[in-house]
């Protein structure tokens, strides 16, 4: 899948997945264990394709590219590459892409009865309160998080 830079900003490179012809890979047919080795001939091997695998709304599914270390305690690192759907309803509890004040971060949505929270998952990070006088845009909710190992 080749990926097409959109928007660069301080926190974020955001990406759009061209819309080229689906490549499929092979995948193993089998749970591979982590703990001890299982036979190599038990395998079976099919054919998968990531973007049918992590993209249920192609012309709403954007990528991002993580700067920062706001949500290390979400899994989601510097460097990670994020998964982002637009047409996901936002929630509660959602970890989404958001735009606060014409700045891009990443926070859990905290809603309450008369106020919004952006949260980081890091405990150096202090949360957001959300005021009448910030603008907020929930620009995506995150649905995967790629990482190189």
């Amino acid at each position: 899948m080749r990926l097409k830079k959109v928007i660069n900003t301080k926190n974020l490179t955001i990406y759009s997945p061209e819309k080229t012809q689906l490549k499929e890979r092979p995948i193993v047919n089998e749970d591979i264990s982590a703990g001890f080795p299982s036979p190599a001939e038990d395998f079976k091997e099919i054919r998968i394709s990531l973007d049918k695998e992590l993209i249920e709304n192609e012309d709403a599914t954007f990528y991002a590219r993580v700067r920062g270390n706001s949500m290390v305690d979400a899994n989601i690192e510097d460097g990670d590459l994020l998964v982002i759907d637009r047409s996901i309803e936002t929630r509660n509890g959602k970890i989404a892409v958001c735009m606060i004040d014409g700045e891009f971060t990443i926070k859990r949505l905290k809603v309450e009865k008369d106020c919004v929270y952006l949260m980081p998952e890091n405990k150096k990070y202090k949360s957001i309160k959300v005021t009448e006088e910030n603008e907020l845009i929930i620009w995506g909710i995150i649905t995967y998080v790629i990482k190189k190992v």
